[in-house]
Parts: C-alpha cells; structure tokens; sequence
C-alpha cells in the first residue's frame, strides 16, 4: 500500500482532511488524527485499545506497537509488507472511533 492508497481510502470517509506537517502527511476528523504518516513505510492509525490488541494478534506482520505507542489509543501500519485490506479497515475504524467522539 502506498500513501496515494491511504488518501483514496480518506477520501470516502467524510470529514477526514488530509494537511502536512513537516512533509509528512496526516488525516484527521475536526482536527482529530485518523492517521498519520511517520516515514514512507509507516502509518500511526488510531486504535481503541481492544481493536489494536486484535489487529496485533491478527496482522502481525502489518501491524506492529511500538513503546512510544503503548499508552496511546494507536497502532503502526508497514505500508510496504503490510495486508492492505486490514490498513483499509483500520483506517474506517479509526475514522467511526473519532466520528463517534471516541
């Protein structure tokens, strides 16, 4: 998956925006971060804490918790070795959690 993917997938989530900061790439819903893009392999997703320990079972080869991450509602996406299917689903999971003030 590529960041130009993450973008189409944004695009259909209303609300979500995308703005840059320091040439990385972000997406948020009123100012609340869906995602956010760390390097050009990874993507920092917002995740209630249930859905990420889930998806860290499920997809470990996509998804990874860095300890920086480990008291924050996210988990970290590979972009390059990652199921772009489970990123997909993460990301409109990210969006329901901030659409619904999670």
């Amino acid at each position: 998956m590529r960041i130009s993917e993450v973008d189409h997938v944004a695009d259909t989530l209303d609300g979500v925006r995308r703005t840059t900061s320091a040439g990385l790439a972000q997406w948020r819903y009123h100012g609340r971060v869906v995602a956010r893009q760390l390097d050009d392999t990874l993507l920092a997703i917002r995740a209630e804490f249930d859905y990420r320990d889930a998806v860290l079972r499920q997809f470990p080869g996509t998804f990874s918790l860095p300890a920086r991450f480990a008291k924050h509602m996210m988990v970290v996406a590979d972009l390059d070795g990652g199921d772009p299917g489970a990123i997909e689903d993460a990301l409109v999971a990210a969006w329901e959690l901030q659409h619904s003030g999670g």
